[in-house]
């Protein structure tokens, strides 16, 4: 009897856990494909912009990102509607009393590329060839920049991580599990490679390092952005394989190198991969100690 017991419990377990992938499948598929419908529609309605090229191209990724936004959004509230019994809250949306998360997530990125940035320049592995202010262009980067981490931190974190934890996964499996998803969607970048794949893996273990604990994204999406933003528009390296064109550092790097990433960018460098392993563990400790003493506050759901 009770060997039968705990067979039933065994596939009853297995069927949930399979639901649960199925449910992050479908979420994940309903996202790319509001977006596709969304881009099509806004493509539609847009005025010819061939004239002017580089406008054209920057209200062109504006739309893209924007449209991924929107299909992360609806999807959360399809599934929500269609019986997710998880409210659109518990995406972790909530501004109110997170300034620190922010301003936390903010210097993480500078602290990291500011040491990044100066070993590879001390190594002699990068090469600052001109220096060019574009503010229009800057900015214009920044909104895109904001877009992606809006809409990838919605989807890993806020959606990925938040069921995986909901579902009562451990928490550092989940965080495991939603960063290795995180880094296999970019498995079509060009010149992606397995140093990649391990970098952008730490990365979503360190965007998802508060998470775990306070289910906000606050601390998550300013990480995300300034880490994305201060990678390609400001210092000029690739991001995650994508080329910025016109960047404030115009850098000379050379090709298939691990110590500096190569074309792909700096998320392919050994260097990211030891500073993402000092980043993620101290996250995670200092996390882990708010939380024990009180201080480390919970978004509702």
């Amino acid at each position: 009897m009770n060997k039968n017991k705990a067979i039933l419990s065994g596939r009853s377990k297995a069927l949930f856990y399979i639901l649960l992938a199925a449910k992050i499948i479908i979420y994940l598929s309903l996202m790319q494909g509001f977006a596709v419908m969304l881009y099509m529609v806004a493509v539609s309605l847009l005025p010819d912009l061939s004239a002017s090229p580089k406008l054209g191209k920057g209200v062109g990724e504006l739309v893209v990102r924007g449209c991924f936004l929107a299909g992360a959004v609806l999807a959360a509230l399809v599934l929500q509607r269609a019986g997710d019994h998880l409210p659109f809250s518990s995406l972790g949306l909530s501004l109110k009393g997170r300034g620190r998360d922010l301003l936390q997530g903010m210097m993480y990125a500078l602290l990291l590329y500011a040491v990044g940035f100066g070993v590879l320049y001390g190594l002699g592995k990068i090469e600052v060839v001109s220096v060019r202010f574009d503010a229009p262009g800057l900015l214009l980067s920044f909104l895109v920049m904001l877009l992606v981490a809006l809409s990838e931190e919605i989807a890993f974190r806020g959606f990925v991580l938040g069921r995986l934890l909901a579902a009562g996964v451990n928490r550092f499996a989940a965080l495991l599990l939603s960063a290795a998803l995180f880094s296999l969607m970019h498995l079509f970048n060009p010149g992606f490679s397995l140093i990649a794949f391990l970098n952008i893996l730490l990365a979503g273990m360190l965007l998802g390092s508060t998470y775990i604990y306070t289910r906000n994204l606050c601390f998550p999406i300013a990480l995300h952005l300034f880490w994305n933003w201060l990678q390609g528009p400001v210092l000029g390296f690739g991001v995650s394989g994508g080329d910025f064109g016109d960047t404030l550092l115009t850098l000379h790097v050379s090709g298939n190198d691990l110590i500096n990433g190569g074309a792909f960018g700096f998320e392919a460098s050994v260097v990211c991969t030891a500073l993402m392993l000092c980043a993620v563990a101290v996250s995670l400790r200092s996390a882990s100690r708010r939380y024990a003493s009180g201080r480390c506050r919970r978004s509702v759901p």
